[in-house]
């Protein structure tokens, strides 16, 4: 391997975003989880990605970490069965809509890691979208003798709403055939044999079930894969004409960013969404969410701005013509990210009270969105140096989340526990701390 090129290991710590140290402690821990210990440190994980040759063991315990299988695994082929790191964005552009599908769906590769993609990437991505106008598709490879008719497109349309109506707690159990749903129908755009007219509505349902696809991932901590997901959605949605739906993929990466504690990058690609931004439901939700960012980013002025502008559009606006994809927008979650906002800015008292009022508007389907404000409360309690209420709904939503299968929540908690140390020996604490180790 040519010396200047980056170490295969290298780029693959730096895709899973850990430092030199990480990787380490996440190979010793690799070995205790098999009853032995490994000596490995920083210096070690340097030397392998200078050329070092890393022993048999070592090589597993990488393997552990990086997420290959144990028969991808020759000792003798180091680095060669390192899994390889995809990284970019499909330039915006309706030529691109087809590639953009295709490099999401290859994410399903088990032995391509994703790098992540610069905030300032994906701002220009936004910007792209918010300064061209969209062009649907020119079908120019129909075959009247073949094409794909009203009821396939009929078919797949139905399919994809009942799949993306059912419940979190439902959609664990049969994960793989959004994957296989999208991807046929990528297929069928790429063929194009189909009359003109379906050309739209092919592309709709694309954008719809990469959004869908795209928050699985998330939910599970894949960010590299849901990032492309989304960007693949806006593709599609942008081939479409529907500018609403673009907005809310934009939308959904920005609160990606927030959650990877990226603020900038999210109030960057909001502020460029909301340029197009067209039905007042779907401005509410993207101002909700830039406030979300600009409290995070201490800008008092500015949030209770955009709090204030979504709590005037919410509810505004032809309710026949909302976007489904913002329709579960309601007071409740106005009411929780508005305290969440109001904790960032250091007002724990007035947030915790919106939090509660939010906690009591959910209606009881929404159980994963229950899970995320119980830990909210939580976080609210322990401002409040109440660690018993704390525990208690840390517990609620760790034991909810695990039921139905939401990881994000449970990570919600687990990132509380630091937290909880000061109040070790508090009512419910030790339960809660054994529960989540």
């Amino acid at each position: 391997m040519d010396k200047r090129e980056r170490h295969p290991l290298a780029l693959a710590r730096a895709a899973l975003g850990m430092s030199g140290e990480q990787m380490a402690k996440a190979i010793r821990a690799a070995a205790e989880c098999e009853g032995l210990r490994s000596g490995v440190d920083r210096q070690r994980v340097h030397k392998w990605e200078q050329g070092v040759l890393p022993s048999a063991d070592s090589q597993r315990y990488i393997a552990q970490v990086l997420g290959t299988p144990p028969e991808d695994i020759d000792p003798a082929e180091w680095p060669r069965w390192v899994p390889a790191v995809d990284s970019g964005v499909v330039p915006l552009g309706h030529a691109n809509a087809v590639p953009a599908l295709r490099e999401a769906l290859h994410t399903m590769n088990r032995r391509t890691l994703l790098s992540a993609i610069p905030g300032s990437a994906l701002v220009a991505l936004a910007g792209s979208w918010a300064g061209t106008e969209p062009a649907a598709h020119v079908n120019d490879r129909s075959s009247p003798d073949s094409a794909v008719g009203e009821d396939v497109v009929a078919l797949l349309e139905d399919t994809s709403a009942r799949l993306n109506a059912l419940a979190t707690e439902q959609r664990q159990h049969i994960a793989p055939l959004y994957d296989a749903h999208l991807a046929r129908v990528t297929e069928l755009i790429d063929e194009r044999r189909y009359p003109g007219a379906l050309d739209a509505r092919l592309h709709r349902l694309a954008a719809s079930l990469s959004q869908t696809v795209a928050w699985i991932r998330f939910d599970h901590g894949q960010h590299g894969a849901a990032t492309r997901y989304w960007i693949a959605g806006l593709h599609s949605a942008h081939a479409s004409k529907d500018r609403d739906m673009g907005a809310a993929l934009l939308s959904d990466l920005a609160y990606q960013a927030s959650w990877r504690d990226d603020p900038a990058t999210a109030a960057g690609i909001l502020k460029k969404a909301l340029n197009r931004t067209t039905h007042p439901a779907a401005s509410s939700l993207l101002h909700l969410r830039l406030a979300r960012a600009q409290a995070a980013l201490g800008e008092c002025r500015a949030t209770l701005g955009s709090l204030t502008t979504a709590e005037r559009l919410l509810g505004t606006g032809d309710l026949d013509d909302m976007p489904a994809w913002c329709s579960w927008l309601s007071p409740a979650d106005l009411a929780v990210d508005s305290g969440r906002c109001l904790l960032d800015l250091g007002d724990a008292t007035r947030a915790h009270a919106l939090i509660a009022e939010g906690q009591a508007l959910l209606p009881p389907s929404r159980d994963k969105t229950r899970g995320i404000f119980l830990a909210y409360r939580a976080q609210g309690h322990l401002s409040r140096r109440e660690p018993e209420a704390a525990a208690a709904d840390a517990l609620a939503a760790l034991q909810l989340a695990k039921r139905i299968g939401a990881p994000r929540c449970v990570q919600l908690v687990r990132d509380l526990v630091t937290e909880f140390a000061p109040y070790r020996t508090a009512q419910g604490v030790p339960e809660l701390l054994h529960a989540v180790a």
